[in-house]
């Protein structure tokens, strides 16, 4: 039986699809830019700032024995960020962060802060 050109095209067609996936692969999520990389990275920092507040008041509620009120500090933060992140925070930062996470969490019920200070 002859073999038709067209499917000899059409599988050397499927392989060059297949070499082009292979080489374009991943690149799509990757910035084009030094800007873009640097907003990425500023929201990555600001995103894993705010869950490191957060992971800070689980862990005091955590802590807080039952009719004690719960005592998060900014230091709570900045080492959250620090070990699970490896961010390194300044005091600001961390208290900005505690802050804003502190009111949406509704923890003036039940916790105690020194980020207002």
């Amino acid at each position: 039986m002859p073999h038709h050109p067209g499917g000899l095209l059409f599988v050397a067609l499927g392989l060059v699809l297949v070499a082009v996936g292979f080489v374009w692969r991943g690149r799509v999520l990757r910035p084009f830019s030094v800007k873009r990389a640097q907003a990425a990275a500023i929201r990555d920092r600001s995103r894993n700032l705010l869950c490191s507040a957060d992971m800070a008041i689980a862990e005091a509620r955590r802590r807080a024995a039952s009719g004690e009120p719960v005592i998060v500090t900014v230091e709570d933060v900045i080492g959250v960020a620090s070990g699970h992140y490896g961010l390194s925070v300044e005091r600001e930062e961390a208290a900005a962060a505690l802050r804003q996470r502190y009111e949406a969490a509704d923890c003036r019920v039940d916790c105690m802060t020194d980020a207002f200070d």
